[in-house]
């Protein structure tokens, strides 16, 4: 019996094909998806910087009517705490600090986290 077993090899080729399969699936599947995860959150930093580039604004005059008015009123949507700033570059605003979610040197050599790691507000 165990020597009809040694000499029985068609099943031993069979199922390391499947292992061998199944493994490149499986690498393949966590390429594609790490790959799916990079695309996803670059579409959705667009949608925030797209949401974050509204402009708010809005400004009616008085209504008068034969009995009542309504006062106009306006309002100017300013720029939010760390919006881009004029020269394209952003994280950076008036006053305080910004956290970035990106770091290092950025396209002005301006390091963005401190040496050592740790926040920008403090040793």
């Amino acid at each position: 019996m165990l020597r009809t077993l040694m000499n029985d090899e068609a099943g031993f080729v069979v199922s390391t094909e499947l292992v061998l399969v199944a493994t490149i699936l499986v690498i393949g599947m966590i390429v594609g998806q790490t790959t799916l995860r990079d695309q996803v959150v670059t579409e959705l930093a667009d949608v925030a910087d797209a949401v974050s580039a509204l402009d708010q604004s809005y400004a009616f005059s008085d209504v008068t009517g034969h009995a009542s008015f309504t006062a106009g009123t306006n309002f100017d949507d300013n720029a939010d705490f760390c919006d881009q700033s004029d020269n394209g570059q952003q994280g950076l605003a008036d006053s305080g600090t910004c956290v970035l979610i990106d770091g290092g040197i950025d396209a002005a050599g301006v390091q963005t986290i401190p040496p050592g790691g740790g926040d920008s507000t403090g040793p």
